[in-house]
């Protein structure tokens, strides 16, 4: 059981930019679980990150990514995409596949 489960009164939103920096990248699943048992005590959890380890730990239907089209963000559900859901549905990692460029749009390019 994680430590924020103990949380009496979470704050409404926590935004966190790049938790992995300065962290094991053992460790970095055991945080993804944590900030989903924060979230499950009633606090919203919203995350930014450049790490396949990281969202290793999160589940397809926590996962988003955004895109630029016409200089607007576009938001995609990772759980949304047919082909992201089946090869994780099948035990491909989800930070494998945006490696790979699955998540069309995601990359630096």
């Amino acid at each position: 059981m994680g430590q924020f489960q103990k949380f009496p009164h979470p704050h409404p939103l926590i935004c966190i930019e790049e938790p992995e920096n300065q962290l094991h990248p053992e460790l970095l699943r055991e945080l993804a679980e944590e900030f989903r048992n924060y979230s499950e005590s009633g606090g919203q959890v919203f995350i930014s990150t450049h790490s396949p380890d990281f969202i290793n730990g999160v589940d397809i239907s926590e996962l988003f990514w955004l895109t630029k089209k016409n200089g607007f963000s576009i938001v995609q559900r990772a759980s949304e995409n047919e082909l992201v859901r089946r090869l994780v549905k099948e035990g491909d990692l989800p930070g494998a596949l945006w490696k790979q460029g699955f998540f069309e749009g995601a990359g630096p390019r």
